[in-house]
């Protein structure tokens, strides 16, 4: 009952951290523009990635759909983390790295309303 307890807990904050990312993304913030222009990727491509980001924190919240968004938004992070590497942004890819492992364990720890 515990383990189902936190693990909801991580899911919303999955959840949460995902669709801001996701809206600050969709919104053309200047810090993500700034981002993902540093890797030749343009403002709709990081609005189109900005809609796949609230899509997947979407499908996280449903059992059906959870490892789906799981794996869309860890790829996700995956892709930005390799930038980031490419770029020697060692720094980026490690700060990066706590939220794929989030996704990582939410997965292992499977939705708490699945059955």
């Amino acid at each position: 009952m515990l383990i189902k307890i936190i693990n909801s807990i991580l899911i919303l904050f999955a959840v949460f951290m995902g669709f801001k990312q996701g809206l600050a993304m969709l919104t053309g913030k200047p810090e993500m523009l700034e981002l993902f222009g540093k890797w030749g990727i343009g403002k709709s491509a990081v609005m189109i990635n900005g809609m796949v980001t609230i899509l997947s924190a979407v499908l996280i919240l449903f059992p059906k759909t959870f490892i789906w968004g799981n794996f869309l938004m860890g790829a996700g992070i995956l892709l930005i983390i390799c930038f980031q590497i490419s770029e020697r942004d060692f720094k980026g890819a490690i700060i990066e790295l706590p939220f794929l492992l989030l996704n990582l364990l939410i997965i292992y720890l499977q939705h708490p309303l699945k059955n």
